[in-house]
């Protein structure tokens, strides 16, 4: 399987080799060419509005939203989650998102990186808890129809999935367990 990871900023390299340790072909993408025969995308950690910009002037955004719509899975982390949202609170008015998923976040929410921390999630699906980093983390304020919520933290959802889409507020790459990783890869793979 190959799985695509969105290489523009970001912790795009850490969620390459976890694809690779998972069993899947992590791609490198940063020009539309690149999103030819992926079988999923994962949008990394970063700075969602730096993100969106460079979607733009690498002229990624309208070829991925293309392969969005027509059910590309994707997962989106931290900065990819608000990418993937269809509301952003306290963004900047120019921020592009997809739309993918229905959500709101708010951005920086759980505040800066001074506040960032450490957590085990109980993650439905999975048998024992998932260890979490969150680092200037959005928070999902709330959730629409057809949005699962799989884990949250003090009641607020941080891994939620809607059909071939999977978000998480935390930074799976950054630790070892290679469980979310192979949840997503099995996203779908079914069908």
């Amino acid at each position: 399987m190959k799985v695509g990871v969105l290489a523009l900023q970001g912790a795009f390299a850490r969620h390459a080799a976890a694809v690779e340790r998972a069993g899947g072909a992590a791609v490198l993408v940063r020009t539309p060419e690149q999103l030819d025969g992926i079988d999923r995308l994962i949008m990394p950690g970063g700075e969602s509005t730096t993100m969106s910009k460079l979607l733009d002037s690498q002229g990624l955004f309208a070829p991925l939203a293309d392969r969005i719509d027509s059910g590309l899975p994707v997962l989106g982390t931290c900065a990819g989650m608000i990418l993937l949202a269809t509301d952003v609170l306290d963004g900047r008015a120019d921020q592009r998102t997809f739309g993918a998923i229905d959500i709101t976040v708010r951005r920086n929410a759980y505040g800066r990186q001074v506040d960032s921390f450490e957590t085990d999630l109980d993650v439905r699906g999975l048998d024992e808890p998932l260890h979490a980093v969150f680092i200037r983390a959005p928070r999902v304020e709330s959730v629409g129809i057809g949005v699962d919520v799989l884990a949250t933290v003090d009641e607020h959802p941080v891994l939620c999935v809607a059909g071939s889409i999977m978000v998480a507020a935390f930074h799976p790459e950054l630790t070892d367990d290679l469980r979310l990783h192979a949840l997503f890869l099995s996203i779908g793979a079914a069908e």
